[in-house]
């Protein structure tokens, strides 16, 4: 093939020079069909692009995407190998349509490629996005393909050329796949450098029509070859040439100068006796030799295009004769000198059927159509055959259950440089390798948004198991049979049974001394404060919604509000009415019932202005916080459904409850030294204290756990039970001791004889002054006494009515 591309090419300048058309039948080189160059040039055999094509549509159906070439030094194998890489680079095509399964011998499994523009574009917008599978429908591959090694094979090659060739095209394992432009002798010795080196069925060889279905490449190297892909120009054998070639003898074809050649080369004899030597082994022909019987004889394959080329020409003179010359035989004056831009007219424009029954047209190029047939060859059960796998004409078509590779597999071997990544990874190509890449995972909050892209889920989403795409984040809440809310439940419970047990008692005993002693309104005050820190629990709880986070910003410092406001105003009381007495008789301002429940109401109010301000500024509402439990395993992330009440809002809530709580301690300190017999100074001070210690204890926790992912079970549990702890020692110090006292020591709890204010107020202050011990009264009778006095109307200036301090 590559020398008679050369003297084509030699040949078709100088008949351009003189402009005489020419019709050739074997000429495949790429650069005839330059109609720059070569207008005059005609063929009737299709040029080596749409063999370069047939070849890259048969690499890529085979999903072979990593390949090596070898091409001969010339004009065929060098223009050859740069016209496979350029369709590569270019041919942007549907690898496969798929009747089938996927490659491998399953049933029905045919490729049909298609080339037409309008295919690709269909194509393109069906393309499956998926990259594994066993279908291939409609699968692109925009890449094209990579070249491993491309080798050039020397005119003359040196010794050891052809082992130093398998090197190279051994230095990448993955690119099994080589495609071969190269001459039969350079085929067979690359044959035998691969066969030298062991490589033994690692190479799968493609290889262009100089290989087509040729032994003689192949002789005495069968393995090598097995499952080696060629391709030839579709042809047929003409059985009429059979005929009359086999019946040619020295005498019937005397016209024929060279024949007599022919007839001593193929039946190694000799024509003169004079050339025959002594010893030579060479024998005299005796004319009675046949071809085909003594003799092998295989039609030569281009006998089809030599006859239709003739016949090309042979219409296109009659066409010219018939335009030219109407109605005349033989010649003309008008074709006594034939025109040839005229006669390359009427050649173009030819079209009949030719001898194999396949139509004779040429294009703008003088080119005729690409028909190819897709050869293998085969070893099965040690006999070996070219077979036929397919063909091509415009479009591949390869019947995939008559493939057979190397071990006699139909599983096609692998010639790709990198493995597919798996779901959830993308590629990161190497630089100027587009079919070589490392697989990144998509790790984090990241999904495979493309083949070579990660990208981060939205907000409220996280990646599903193999990052492929992204999934809700579920979303929790403190449930009521959690251990985390189960104690603070608990705690509850019990805490709002005791405030109604202290409740309902002291509505029973409501006219005894110790009842009226304790301050009845405050009190009943101070116990709704305590009820509602119990159940302020239940609200933390309950699942959020508009309602509940607008009842938990109300009561949640509400009920701490009531109850320190009451006992604020208590202290406030006791502190007031002692420094009173140390320098008059004369009762404070503000001491009666009525002026302490106004004084915490008024306390109480600052509270609730607050909040309707917060309600105003920032209406409430509930949130999911996908945030707080964002994890760095997006496995473990979960969205927090909670109220809108940040850390910061959460301590201005309760900052007012704890500025009172503070105020009080302060004044139960101041008031320490009152006999404990007076009133109820000193428990409350017991109160305030243990108060203090519990939300000290509450604030490092609480902010501590900030960053924890058990943070919302862990911040609410302790709010919860700090708030209920709170209530409970303020109803354990300050009212178990009388419910005690009512219910099982009712001796104790009777009226002691009268004296005035400052009788009370005296006896009390020296008593303190000069023996600390001394105001122990049994059955608490200067505490009882005072209150007592306080509640007649003469004990007080201006006869307004008190009752305990």
């Amino acid at each position: 093939m590559t020398a008679i591309n050369l003297k084509q090419l030699e040949q078709a300048k100088v008949e351009i020079t003189h402009q005489i058309p020419q019709v050739s039948y074997a000429s495949t080189a790429p650069e005839l069909s330059d109609n720059t160059r070569y207008d005059f040039f005609s063929r009737v055999v299709p040029p080596d692009t749409y063999q370069a094509q047939a070849m890259v549509d048969i690499v890529k159906a085979m999903r072979w995407n990593y390949v090596s070439t070898v091409a001969s030094e010339g004009n065929y194998g060098e223009s050859g190998v740069d016209a496979f890489i350029q369709k590569s680079r270019e041919d942007v095509r549907p690898l496969t349509d798929y009747t089938g399964e996927r490659l491998g011998g399953q049933a029905g499994s045919s490729v049909k490629i298609k080339a037409t523009v309008e295919v690709e574009e269909e194509r393109a917008k069906t393309a499956a996005a998926a990259q594994h599978g066993t279908g291939m429908t409609g699968r692109l591959c925009k890449c094209g393909l990579c070249i491993s090694q491309s080798v050039k094979i020397p005119r003359e090659p040196r010794p050891g050329e052809f082992d130093k060739i398998i090197r190279r095209l051994s230095e990448n394992p993955n690119a099994r796949v080589v495609i071969i432009f190269a001459n039969e002798d350079d085929i067979r010795r690359l044959l035998q450098a691969a066969k030298k080196a062991n490589q033994t069925g690692h190479f799968i060889w493609v290889g262009s029509d100089s290989w087509g279905s040729k032994i003689t490449p192949i002789l005495n190297q069968e393995e090598m070859a097995e499952g080696a892909v060629t391709i030839l120009p579709k042809r047929q054998s003409i059985k009429g040439f059979d005929r009359y070639f086999i019946s040619r003898t020295l005498e019937n074809n005397r016209r024929n100068i060279w024949f007599a050649e022919f007839w001593e080369n193929n039946f190694q004899c000799k024509l003169s006796r004079h050339a025959v030597k002594k010893g030579s082994g060479i024998k005299k022909c005796t004319n009675h030799e046949r071809i085909g019987k003594d003799s092998s004889y295989e039609q030569e394959g281009k006998v089809q295009f030599v006859i239709d080329a003739i016949y090309a020409m042979a219409h296109a003179l009659h066409n010219m004769h018939k335009d030219l010359c109407p109605g005349k035989v033989g010649l003309c004056s008008k074709m006594d000198t034939i025109n040839g831009t005229l006669l390359l007219k009427y050649i173009r424009n030819v079209n009949f059927t030719g001898i194999a029954g396949t139509p004779v047209v040429f294009n703008v190029n003088g080119d005729a159509p690409g028909r190819y047939e897709i050869y293998q060859y085969q070893i099965t059960n040690n006999t070996t055959e070219y077979k036929i796998i397919g063909h091509w004409t415009d479009q591949l078509h390869l019947d995939t259950n008559e493939m057979q590779w190397p071990g006699g597999t139909q599983e096609v071997p692998l010639s790709i440089c990198s493995q597919p990544c798996r779901p959830g990874q993308r590629k990161k190509t190497v630089k100027g390798i587009p079919c070589c890449w490392h697989c990144e995972n998509c790790d984090g909050y990241q999904y495979q948004a493309d083949t070579y892209t990660c990208k981060m889920c939205r907000f409220d989403l996280r990646p599903n198991e193999n990052h492929t795409g992204c999934d809700p984040i579920p979303i929790v809440k403190l449930e009521w049979s959690s251990p985390w809310a189960v104690i603070p439940v608990l705690i509850a419970v019990l805490g709002i049974m005791a405030t109604l047990f202290v409740v309902i008692t002291f509505i029973r005993y409501n006219d005894t001394p110790i009842v009226k002693a304790s301050g009845r309104e405050l009190s009943y005050v101070l116990l709704t404060g305590i009820f509602l820190c119990y159940a302020t629990t239940f609200l933390m709880i309950s699942t959020p919604d508009v309602v509940i986070c607008s009842l938990r910003r109300i009561f949640l410092g509400l009920g701490m509000s009531i109850s320190y406001a009451a006992l604020l105003t208590k202290t406030n009381r006791i502190y007031r009415i002692f420094e009173q007495g140390k320098m008059s008789v004369s009762a404070p301002r503000f001491i009666s019932p009525a002026s302490q429940l106004v004084i915490t109401f008024s306390l109480i109010s600052v509270q609730l202005l607050g909040v309707c301000i917060w309600f105003g500024v920032d209406p409430s509402q509930a949130i999911i916080d996908y945030e707080d439990q964002r994890t760095a395993n997006p496995r473990m992330a979960r969205g927090v459904l909670k109220c809108d009440i940040s850390d910061l809002s959460l301590i201005c809530l309760l900052g007012y409850s704890m500025l009172l709580m503070v105020t009080c301690t302060v004044y139960a300190i101041k008031t320490r030294g009152v006999p404990e017999t007076f009133n109820e100074a000193k428990p409350i001070g017991f109160t305030m204290y243990t108060t203090c210690i519990v939300w000290l204890a509450f604030i490092p926790i609480f902010f501590g756990t900030s960053q924890s992912a058990e943070k919302m079970y862990i911040q609410t549990t302790t709010l919860t039970i700090s708030v209920s702890l709170s209530a409970s020692v303020s109803l354990g110090m300050l009212y178990m001791p009388k419910v005690y006292v009512v219910l099982f020591h009712p001796e104790q709890n009777v009226p002691k004889r009268k004296r005035s204010l400052k009788a009370v107020v005296t006896a009390a202050t020296m008593s303190n002054k000069f023996n600390p011990k001394g105001g122990l009264r049994p059955n608490g009778e200067a505490k009882s006494e005072l209150c007592e006095s306080l509640e007649t109307q003469d004990c007080v200036e201006g006869g307004e009515p008190c009752e305990g301090l």
